[in-house]
């Protein structure tokens, strides 16, 4: 499965960071470059059940392609999705559907990281996202 660019800079981005603090800094810089939903995406029907915080997830087909918005009330869940989102936007639906979440996180070296509940959270909007795709 090959990584957009955008991906492949994240990833260099992250294994180049010294340590969890380097890290948690770039998290937060990415939660704040996720482009914000406006107040009427923001809707019962765009959140995400499974979440302990609350996210919000939009999704439109391009050429084929999906791409997806999303946003979240809690700041370190922003950065998680905006790294989430740069993994999946302009994917085919049959990578969408084999993406190995806890393997991009891994390589991102934010795995050990994720707590069971954020970790929860991400493979609900994952799930999400597929439940959208199939559903188009």
């Amino acid at each position: 499965m090959s990584l957009s660019i955008e991906a492949q800079g994240a990833l260099e981005t992250f294994q180049q960071a010294a340590g969890w603090e380097q890290r948690a800094r770039l998290l937060m810089q990415w939660g704040d470059r996720l482009t914000p939903l406006n107040e009427a995406e923001k809707t019962a029907d765009n959140l995400v059940h499974g979440c302990e915080s609350q996210v919000w997830l939009t999704a439109r087909e391009q050429d084929g392609r999906w791409l997806f918005t999303a946003s979240s009330d809690a700041r370190l869940l922003r950065g998680l999705l905006a790294l989430l989102l740069v993994r999946v936007n302009g994917t085919a639906i049959d990578e969408l559907e084999h993406l190995d979440l806890p393997d991009w996180f891994n390589q991102l070296g934010l795995g050990r990281q994720l707590s069971p509940s954020r970790s929860n959270g991400l493979n609900a909007v994952l799930q999400r996202m597929r439940q959208l795709v199939a559903g188009a």
